[in-house]
């Protein structure tokens, strides 16, 4: 995963306009660049984030947690400093999305409005969520505790998730359970599960609104 702010290989201007592209190109209703950055709580909560985190590596935590808390405030998404997150992120509507303070976020992931990435310890450990790259989760999903969501994943709406999931897999339902696509039989959201779903089948898209 990341190691460090991602503005280290990507200069602000260009990771501010490619965080603006992915909204367009990940929300049709998006009509102009001017829209997205005025308009977009999500992506000014990820810029808020991109601040913040650099202010948390340089063990500035009380303004890192200040600026986050203001971030809160404003777009209604709460992103600890802590978190570690990739280029391309989308959240989109964003009201009620909550990322705790050791998730691993990907590039290309992208999550609707009210999805938790929290913890089930209060251990000072790793307690919080690893999507890797191309994850995408759906509305009022829960995804809970040190586990990996694998690259390509798709999590449905309000799925609870407390166990690794496949590369490629979609998991959905309380508790999570892995399900092929194309309406295949549902299996536990845990390894091992080695064959994932086929490329060409299509999930309903309504599971993520």
């Amino acid at each position: 995963m990341h190691s460090g702010p991602v503005h280290q290989t990507l200069g602000w201007r260009a990771l501010l306009l490619e965080d603006v592209r992915t909204a367009i190109a990940n929300d049709p209703a998006a009509r102009s660049k001017a829209e997205v950055v005025l308009g977009y709580p999500g992506v000014h909560a990820v810029w808020v984030h991109r601040v913040s985190h650099a202010l948390w590596l340089k063990r500035q935590y009380l303004v890192a947690r200040l600026l986050s808390q203001f971030s809160r405030a404003i777009t209604g998404v709460e992103i600890h400093p802590g978190a570690t997150i990739g280029r391309r992120f989308f959240i989109d509507h964003g009201m009620g999305v909550v990322i705790g303070e050791t998730a691993e976020i990907g590039d290309d992931v992208m999550l609707y409005q009210g999805v938790t990435l929290g913890g089930r310890s209060l251990d000072k450990v790793k307690r919080h969520p690893t999507l890797e790259d191309g994850v995408v989760v759906g509305a009022g999903a829960r995804v809970l505790g040190p586990i990996t969501i694998g690259k390509g994943a798709q999590v449905g709406a309000n799925a609870v998730v407390v166990r690794d999931v496949p590369p490629g897999a979609v998991v959905v339902g309380v508790p999570g359970r892995v399900r092929e696509r194309g309406g295949g039989a549902e299996v536990p959201a845990t390894p091992p599960v080695t064959v994932p779903p086929a490329e060409a089948d299509v999930v309903d898209p309504a599971i993520w609104i």
